[in-house]
């Protein structure tokens, strides 16, 4: 069997992002909270698989689903520009059990003056309210300056607000629907079992119960809902700021449509 090829590109994706089951199996993988359990030295030897690798040394015996492997487990743990080791709780393998707990809990703790059934659906209510809120604000400097847009090949061609709001909207919008599983169905089935003997004579059932079915819902609602747009995502050069669309077409009239990071 030969050394493994140097050619294969690390540096994406593995499956294609041009379409949503290409999309869903890198986050997948991407959100797999598995990656949470690999210990330090895992991680390492990921890290250095990797960095080898882009070196353009192939560590001898491996095969090409152990290198991805090896890549996916070094993006779930170290920042991609410093190369530094996330702090647990905000790398992407955290997503569903960080956001179990937190949507768990509101859900079992609420206190309104509501049915019980309508008043369960307050707290998708205010997380859809704060989504529409924070990351606008969070990524306010993007909309007063714009983010980087690039031809096809990846050359940067200038800045655009217009690409901030439409990547923005579709992070909005891929938040809210990851918590509509998570926070819709779980209450009407609490709602239902909250009524039978089995959970009556054992309340404190209900919390973990309903942070369970949480955690289930997350599991396939996060990786699916990040997949709904490519990360990589297309903006026509008509739609652009006039500056910016006379710069473009008089640098390269060629080009209709132009590419962003959409952001998470």
């Amino acid at each position: 069997m030969g050394d493994l090829p140097l050619d294969i590109n690390i540096q994406e994706p593995r499956w294609d992002q041009s379409t949503f089951l290409g999309r869903a199996r890198h986050f997948f993988t991407v959100t797999d909270p598995r990656n949470l359990l690999l210990s330090g030295d895992q991680l390492e030897a990921s890290r250095n698989i990797v960095q080898n690798y882009r070196a353009g040394v192939a560590t001898p015996g491996l095969t090409e689903d152990q290198l991805w492997r090896a890549k996916y487990v070094y993006d779930s743990a170290f920042h991609p520009d410093t190369g530094e080791k996330v702090v647990l709780i905000g790398r992407m393998s955290a997503q569903v059990p960080m956001n179990m707990t937190i949507t768990g809990c509101m859900l079992t703790f609420y206190r309104q003056h509501l049915p019980p059934l309508v008043g369960r659906f307050v707290p998708f209510a205010a997380v859809a309210a704060a989504n529409c809120i924070n990351i606008p604000l969070m990524r306010q400097r993007e909309l007063q300056v714009g983010i980087p847009v690039t031809d096809e090949a990846g050359q940067r061609l200038g800045h655009s607000v217009t690409a901030a709001k439409q990547g923005i909207f579709q992070v909005v919008i891929s938040r809210i629907g990851m918590a509509i599983p998570a926070m819709a169905i779980p209450p009407v089935i609490m709602n239902t079992l909250e009524k039978k003997d089995f959970l009556k004579r054992r309340p404190w059932l209900g919390a973990p119960l309903q942070v369970a079915l949480v955690g289930f819902c997350l599991v396939f609602a996060t990786p699916l809902c990040c997949a709904l747009f490519p990360q990589r995502s297309s903006i026509h050069v008509t739609r652009l700021e006039p500056e910016l669309r006379a710069q473009i077409q008089a640098q390269s009239p060629s080009i209709e449509v132009v590419y962003y990071n959409k952001g998470l």
